[in-house]
């Protein structure tokens, strides 16, 4: 198992904070330009014809990915490693992503998530459903609710009124905002939640209570930016999503 101190496996280079900063950084300025081009031009611009049959579905995929990215860029800013040294420049980068994500407060999740690494898979884990430690439908149903409450639901209707009042039309929010969303959040609980942290007929390796799921680096990157390699996350939480796979265990 590598260690604490440098988790790179032997023939890949190590990156120095300055290096994995402006990584990180134009990352998720990619992700971040490609939703907000792709969520204003789908809800104010689109408009509906025959190619949408094979057109909408590809971009509602593609929104749903970009979202998922928002999601994990902010994830990085919680735990510092998305511009390592500047704590003020993460928070706000998280603010900003979770906040087109949802309206979520980057200070709540980033409190939660805290207490998720400090007790994984344990009851007092915000993120794992204790009754049920294998049941989907349960947990993701406690998931949803723990994590988007009536705060979170006023902003994104005070959002949804203003849009309409800009003049949206309410096809274009259901199929590029709504349903991207929702199969967003789909990803993230499964991918990055369950599949890791619920309870098999397998021991977990250690008090991390976590696995990591061994798919190549495509669908692994496609799936949930690399999440799902959530054994080495939790290892070595201060690695941005992007090098997870230099430090997957084999």
């Amino acid at each position: 198992m590598p260690s604490l101190q440098d988790p790179i496996r032997p023939g890949t280079s190590p990156v120095t904070p300055a290096q994995q900063r402006r990584r990180g950084l134009a990352l998720a300025a990619a992700i971040v330009g490609g939703w907000l081009t792709l969520h204003v031009w789908g809800v104010f611009f689109h408009a509906w014809s025959g190619i949408d049959w094979l057109r909408a579905p590809l971009l509602v995929a593609l929104q749903a990915w970009l979202s998922t990215g928002l999601f994990i860029v902010a994830h990085d800013a919680i735990h510092g490693s998305l511009a390592p040294g500047r704590p003020r420049l993460n928070a706000a980068i998280g603010q900003l992503c979770v906040g087109l994500y949802a309206g979520f407060r980057f200070t709540r999740l980033a409190a939660s998530h805290r207490l998720h690494h400090e007790a994984p898979g344990t009851a007092d884990d915000p993120d794992f459903h204790a009754p049920a430690p294998r049941a989907f439908a349960a947990w993701l149903h406690a998931f949803f609710r723990r994590h988007f409450g009536l705060a979170e639901f006023a902003r994104v209707t005070a959002v949804l009124i203003l849009y309409l009042a800009l003049g949206a039309q309410a096809l274009n929010l259901i199929v590029f905002w709504a349903l991207p969303a929702l199969l967003s959040a789909l990803q993230l609980f499964t991918v990055g939640t369950w599949l890791p942290h619920r309870h098999g007929d397998d021991s977990f390796a250690d008090r991390h209570r976590t696995r990591s799921l061994r798919w190549p680096w495509l669908p692994s990157l496609l799936g949930c930016y690399h999440f799902g390699y959530h054994h080495e996350h939790h290892l070595w939480p201060h690695v941005p999503w992007w090098r997870l796979p230099a430090v997957r265990q084999r």
